[in-house]
């Protein structure tokens, strides 16, 4: 893979002129992320923990807006790299701090409703709820996979890519390689849990591929290289929720103080990074305020981790363009970063993501995008029974489908309506459903 094919500003759907902007094309995908009802209705949307009551935890907003900004600092420091190595002129690595900002912004957008709970809701509802029962009817392999292991990561594609009914074409009309750099897993969804496109999207996926000139890696399973900025995005990704879990664990009482700076101040060596935790004290010495002195931990802790994954980018940067280069980059981390950071995703499965608070998000989701699922996907395929006709109006013009649709087209116009709400629509259109 080359830098210039990357780096391609090529958009989806294009077909009014050109305007010149001040803006280059990279920054004006942000932009128009930033300003989207899709993206605003992520403040509504489970990140872990629910939705703030006295105590204000990360959404999916305030986690999409997190990431972008390590993202941009991600970038920005491999692009000096690779400027710095002359592998492509500065002009065209300059963008690449742009690009990585703005797929980190977008890269939740499909997530539906109850943070993760929500995706296995939806898998669980075709492969062993009523749901199942319309496998059997016509679909192909693909398209079955395509439900039965829903995706957010692929379902966030198809909402920025995919020409829906009354809107642009070409969805957002984002640049290939801000969407490239959104799909971590560039292969289709037969065979595998996790996958980058569904059957309808698979054209723009193999647009973006061929003009991008991104390789095939195994005919076999139709799976490409991922686009080198992929690592970057997920990297951010993965800093961020690690660091921001542990600190909002802190500030609902489910870890200790001394736990919270244990888990922080692990990444550090107390002899080489003498600096460091000398700063750490001064800050400690003069800001009593606890919240506060987690929060600069987990600023220290996200700028080593910032620099060691742009350091393993850089350190690897020719498998990352032949596509040979496996696993994230936090994956490869060595010595005392890796130990604390497992350290860290340990106490996270232990003491987080099995915490009664968050175990009730996935008992709701489950009962509510389940029940949601099974009504609009009822209503769209007998549509002229009087109660579709109550319920075909709660879907989006965008996502709506005529009798004379196949099956699969009318499941998916069920999994957009439902993945697209936010937590709050959707337990209050459960109420209004089942009268509860």
């Amino acid at each position: 893979m080359k830098w210039e094919e990357l780096l391609i500003a090529r958009r989806t759907g294009r077909q009014t002129p050109r305007i010149e902007h001040s803006r280059t094309e990279f920054q004006r995908d942000y932009d128009r992320i930033i300003f989207s009802a899709p993206f605003r209705r992520l403040q509504n949307k489970t990140q872990v923990f629910p939705l703030p009551g006295s105590v204000f935890v990360h959404n999916r907003l305030t986690h999409s807006i997190e990431v972008a900004s390590v993202g941009r600092s991600l970038g920005h420091t491999v692009s000096q790299q690779l400027v710095d190595d002359k592998a492509a002129p500065a002009s065209l690595l300059d963008s690449i701090s742009d690009i990585v900002s703005a797929a980190c912004l977008a890269h939740d957008m499909g997530n539906p409703p109850f943070g993760h709970s929500g995706e296995r809701a939806i898998q669980h509802y075709f492969l062993n709820a009523r749901g199942r029962e319309f496998m059997e009817d016509g679909l192909t392999d693909a398209q079955k996979a395509d439900v039965q292991n829903f995706d957010g990561n692929a379902n966030t594609f198809r909402l920025l890519s995919h020409s829906f009914a009354g809107r642009r074409r070409g969805g957002f009309s984002l640049t290939y390689p801000a969407l490239a750099s959104i799909i971590k897993y560039p292969r289709p969804s037969v065979g595998v849990k996790k996958f980058g496109y569904f059957q309808q999207d698979r054209e723009t996926f193999l647009s973006i591929m061929e003009t991008l000139n991104i390789p095939m890696t195994d005919a076999a399973s139709g799976t490409f290289a991922r686009h080198p900025l992929v690592f970057l995005v997920e990297a951010a990704d993965d800093i961020c929720y690690q660091a921001m879990d542990v600190e909002d664990a802190y500030r609902l009482g489910i870890l200790t103080y001394d736990e919270t700076r244990q888990l922080f101040t692990s990444y550090f060596d107390p002899d080489a990074d003498a600096a460091t935790f000398e700063s750490l004290d001064n800050v400690c010495s003069h800001v009593t305020d606890r919240h506060e002195q987690v929060a600069y931990m987990r600023t220290l802790v996200i700028g080593l981790l910032v620099r060691e994954a742009a350091r393993i980018f850089c350190s690897n940067i020719a498998l990352i363009l032949e596509g040979r280069f496996h696993g994230s980059l936090i994956g490869h981390l060595e010595g005392r970063p890796r130990r604390a950071m497992e350290q860290m995703a340990d106490t996270a499965v232990r003491r987080i993501y099995h915490h009664q608070s968050v175990a009730q998000i996935d008992l709701s989701g489950f009962e509510i995008i389940g029940t949601l699922t099974d009504k609009f996907l009822g209503a769209l395929t007998h549509q002229d029974q009087y109660y579709s006709s109550l319920l075909l109006p709660f879907i989006p013009e965008q996502y709506r489908v005529g009798q004379e649709a196949t099956l699969y087209d009318k499941i998916m116009s069920a999994i957009d309506t439902v993945s697209g709400m936010t937590d709050l629509y959707a337990l209050d259109l459960y109420k209004r459903l089942t009268g509860s």
